[in-house]
């Protein structure tokens, strides 16, 4: 009795510790959001300066993208897949913004079409949390089909600009990206201790977190909705479904800039 009350004890033990370093791990990887919306919250207490605070943060980015580089906490190719989503980024806001989805509704001189240049920087450090994650937990993509679910990431991507016109297909598109990604998985890292996750469940899991990490801007004045701009409201909870599908771009960029972890993805 006493062998297994112990045995028990050093397991809770062990699962502790490990989802304690799986939470630090994950902190690490968010270093840069954490940093960028640090920057969004401390903007709002400035005083009153000739530079607006959309422009202050547009060289806040820069800075931060500069000193992740320089203290080698990203590479150069984390660096050109972070460029890649901050374009990506805002061209999906210079649409949704023009529709009225939502707007940044203070001035600025780096702006161009309702859209400030630092709204790129919050795509921005969605790609770095996928870089960084893939480093700092050894990821690994098992049976990954890359041109099944680039297609349909793609597919998602221009769901999301063509549903304000055509019937939106984001359900059925949900459908097939768990469809093709059926039987990859993720190995991961940690204690070293290597375990894995269904990539479709990383998905759902990242765009929670995602869906807290958009309330939060919102609250802090990044953009507002519609229904936020004579008060701050909640975002809504079906986000969490858009933000799952959206995940599926960022990991399939840096799945192809061809990270070891998915070198053996065909196995």
């Amino acid at each position: 009795m006493f062998s297994f009350g112990a045995h028990l004890t050093g397991l809770l033990t062990s699962s502790i510790r490990q989802l304690l370093d799986f939470a630090w791990t994950q902190t690490r990887a968010c270093a840069f959001a954490i940093a960028l919306l640090s920057g969004v919250a401390v903007s709002t207490l400035l005083p009153g300066l000739p530079v607006a605070r959309y422009d202050l943060l547009v060289a806040y980015g820069v800075l931060i993208t500069l000193l992740f580089w320089l203290r080698g906490w990203e590479t150069g190719r984390d660096i050109a897949v972070i460029a890649v989503c901050h374009v990506i980024g805002l061209a999906f806001e210079l649409v949704k913004v023009s529709l009225g989805s939502w707007s940044y509704p203070e001035p600025a001189v780096l702006k161009f079409a309702g859209v400030p240049l630092y709204g790129g920087f919050l795509y921005a450090a969605v790609g770095s949390y996928v870089c960084r994650a893939w480093h700092l937990f050894d990821l690994e993509l098992v049976r990954y089909r890359p041109r099944a679910t680039a297609a349909v990431a793609a597919a998602v991507y221009l769901n999301f600009f063509t549903h304000h016109w055509l019937p939106d297909v984001r359900w059925p598109l949900a459908g097939l990206l768990v469809a093709v990604t059926a039987g990859t998985v993720v190995h991961f890292t940690v204690r070293g201790v290597r375990r894995r996750m269904p990539l479709a469940l990383s998905f759902v899991l990242i765009g929670f977190f995602l869906w807290v990490a958009e309330n939060l801007a919102t609250y802090l004045g990044a953009w507002r909705y519609p229904y936020q701009l004579h008060g701050w409201q909640p975002v809504a909870v079906d986000k969490i479904g858009a933000w799952s599908l959206l995940i599926s771009i960022t990991v399939v960029l840096v799945a192809a800039a061809g990270w070891p972890g998915t070198a053996r993805r065909h196995s």
